[in-house]
């Protein structure tokens, strides 16, 4: 399993950012990547929500597996290769002195053998710039300057 970490910080509130992230139907209003984007459940808000993103040819199927307001939203996302085993998204949000640092982790499981790594590797590399596509979109559609970034992988 390989896991991709990247972050921002912003000076807009947890509250302020947690009502777009929730508001999970709309991604593709602040998200450039996201062409269309609608939910597949009744359910609005919650652990168990679903929605369908598709992005240029692509679609995927995003399930919403943690929910804490203003704390973390994660969800897994089925659609890719039969080779990805599991891919998860985990934004949270931490309250900082000037606002709130985001960060986006994103866990890319294809296996242990070696060939599976390097799957994951290269999948790796588009979902970090899906990453940061979404949180310069975040940035934007809060309409606050994010004074630093910090990337790890």
């Amino acid at each position: 399993m390989i896991e991709l970490t990247q972050s921002r910080e912003l000076t807009s509130s947890p509250q302020e950012i947690w009502a777009v992230l929730s508001d999970f139907a709309a991604i593709s209003r602040w998200a450039s990547n996201v062409d269309h984007a609608c939910l597949m459940s009744e359910q609005t808000s919650g652990r168990g929500m679903v929605r369908r993103i598709q992005s240029s040819r692509n679609v995927v199927i995003e399930t919403v597996t943690t929910w804490q307001p203003e704390k973390t939203l994660a969800y897994t996302i089925e659609g890719l290769p039969p080779v990805i085993k599991s891919l998860t998204n985990t934004w949270t949000l931490k309250k900082i002195t000037q606002g709130t640092k985001v960060t986006l982790i994103t866990r890319i499981d294809a296996g242990p053998r070696p060939p599976q790594k390097l799957i994951a590797k290269a999948v790796g590399k588009k979902m970090s710039q899906a990453a940061e596509q979404m949180l310069s979109g975040l940035v934007a559609e809060t309409n606050i300057e994010a004074p630093k970034e910090e990337h790890h992988g």
